[in-house]
């Protein structure tokens, strides 16, 4: 029993993944014959390109804003920034991509010069650039690593918003083939549009799920060859002792953690030598992590290519002779109504992204400081939402096709509305948590002695049930989201209108950083929390209010 006992102790995130892996595959089971069935025949090809793509993808997000803080040495408010920034760069540049694509009629090569750009990108972050003592570099290693972030926000952007023109295609065409055999038949394949999305959107996940492990082994691994011990504090403390700012507080503190954090009985007696070497070695296993990432880009790029061909194109804009002018005006007229139709939902997605994507900004500094994550990393935290996602799937889907078999279909626009409203619950909850807990701002938690801030940390399962529900919003608002454009949008501005719902989710992004800073300097954490709920519940009534107008023009 000692043994069995050492082994979890010591290999706890390895039994993790093993465990979800073993609750996942069923899910995958049954996505995969439901795609093959009722789904259109190039789904499942679309959906694993993209999955491989997204693996090397949040393998690197995981830890980006940690990684940045804990190599750099910067504050998590400038880590946010260049995360922000970097987030939003990825999303707006989908646009241009779209363009691009739309312009060329070449998606498929618009996405594999995408993947192409991308492995560089990440080839280049997994290298340890240091270029001097850790808690001083010069300042081009952070160029670099800036560089390298651009070349995949680039790469991203010619690929992300085309593969989603190309699935939406699917069903242009699969529905096109549907209204042969007549109404009823037309009527069944357009009901499939929306889950169809949902099973690309699990697809996605299924890399989200894995990655967030990946950094995190690959950095405790490798600080066990140095004789080091995992310590999430440390970097911080490392820093701030090198640059010559610790409290008296933080020097007892990095005492005290550095001497758990090496192997062996005797005391760190050089906190200099100690701080520098930790650095190195914390910062290098996390670079290596990213060799994975470009291994990703490869293989999704070899699936690509090898299924291209049995990939559509969206459809050209077809130049036709109008005869009636009525009929030109009226054209003229109901594209104008989709496209504003369109920019109403994006104007909802932005407050929707700007308080999701807090996994990465937020939750991850909560996670850090204020949850007990001695057993598990921050980082891995993160796979709660990508496993829910697996997980609920199906549950969500089957409750939509109850309401269209009792003949009361919820429309789209109304499942966004309900998503913004759950959105919001997550961080009721939140502001709850903080009140029950009296928690203090980031930076006044950072100064208490390391026996304070462990009697304050919750457990684990507050990172679990906010997770929950924002995954149930997610899966409200995002994969349905796109199969809203898909369905709105005019044929031959397929790749732009996708770039449009990306742009959304860009300028979400580019205030994600805001999640941090509030973290950090509102006098007491509730009001953070509140903050996201306020926005939530804000854009969850204004939903309601144009839904109307929206069902009207989606019909």
């Amino acid at each position: 029993m000692e043994f069995l006992a050492n082994l979890w102790a010591n290999n706890r995130p390895v039994f993790m993944l093993i465990a979800i892996a073993v609750v996942v595959i069923p899910f995958l089971v049954y996505y995969v014959i439901d795609a093959l069935k009722n789904h259109p025949k190039g789904l499942i090809p679309a959906a694993i390109a993209n999955m491989g793509e997204r693996f090397g993808y949040y393998i690197m997000n995981a830890v980006l804003l940690l990684f940045l803080a804990s190599k750099f040495g910067i504050s998590d408010d400038a880590a946010g920034w260049i995360y922000s920034i970097f987030y939003f760069s990825i999303y707006v540049l989908s646009l241009p991509g779209g363009i691009i694509a739309d312009k060329l009629q070449n998606y498929k090569g618009t996405i594999i010069a995408g993947l192409v750009v991308m492995a560089m990108g990440y080839a280049a972050l997994s290298v340890p650039v240091f270029g001097g003592r850790s808690g001083n570099l010069p300042s081009w290693t952070l160029v670099f690593t800036c560089a390298a972030l651009l070349f995949i926000a680039i790469g991203n952007g010619l690929f992300k918003g085309n593969l989603q023109a190309i699935v939406g295609q699917l069903y242009d065409n699969f529905e096109t083939e549907a209204a042969k055999k007549g109404p009823e038949a037309l009527a069944k394949a357009k009901s499939r549009r929306d889950s169809g999305f949902q099973i690309f959107y699990v697809f996605i996940n299924i890399g989200g799920v894995i990655a967030p492990f990946v950094a995190p082994i690959l950095r405790s691994a490798y600080l066990k060859l140095s004789n080091f011990i995992y310590n999430a504090d440390l970097p911080r403390l490392c820093h701030q002792f090198l640059k010559g700012n610790a409290s008296e507080t933080d020097l007892a503190n990095l005492q005290t953690l550095a001497n758990e954090a090496t192997i062996g009985d005797a005391p760190v007696a050089d906190l200099a030598t100690f701080s520098t070497q930790y650095l190195e070695v914390f910062n290098t296993g996390v670079h290596y992590s990213f060799v994975a990432s470009v291994v990703a880009m490869l293989i999704s790029l070899f699936v690509f290519v090898a299924v291209k061909n049995r990939l559509p194109n969206p459809v050209k804009k077809v130049k036709e002779v109008v005869v009636d002018a009525k009929e030109k005006f009226a054209d003229a007229k109901e594209i104008r109504q989709r496209m504003y139709a369109l920019y109403a939902v994006l104007g909802v997605a932005v407050f929707f992204w700007f308080s999701f994507h807090q996994n990465g900004q937020s939750l991850s500094v909560f996670a850090r400081d204020f949850v007990n994550t001695n057993a598990i990393p921050p980082e891995i935290w993160q796979c709660i939402n990508p496993f829910f996602v697996i997980v609920l799937t199906p549950i969500i889907m089957l409750i939509f096709s109850l309401f269209v078999k009792a003949g009361k279909n919820v429309s789209t626009p109304k499942k966004i509305a309900v998503g913004m409203l759950i959105t919001a619950l997550a961080y009721v909850f939140l502001m709850g948590i903080s009140v029950i807990n009296n928690f203090p701002s980031g930076e006044e938690f950072k100064g208490l002695t390391d026996a304070v801030k462990q009697a304050m940390k919750v457990g684990p399962w507050v990172l679990i049930v906010t997770y929950f529900f924002l995954t149930v919003a997610e899966l409200f608002i995002s994969p349905l989201g796109l199969s809203f454009v898909s369905k709105i949008a005019p044929q031959h501005l397929q790749g732009i209108c996708q770039g449009l719902w990306l742009t959304a989710t860009a300028i979400g992004n580019l205030f994600i950083a805001l999640g941090v800073t509030m973290l950090n300097s509102f006098p007491d954490q509730w009001m953070c929390w509140a903050v996201f709920a306020a926005f939530c519940l804000a854009s969850m009534g204004v939903m309601f209010g144009m839904l109307r107008w929206l069902e009207r023009v989606t019909k």
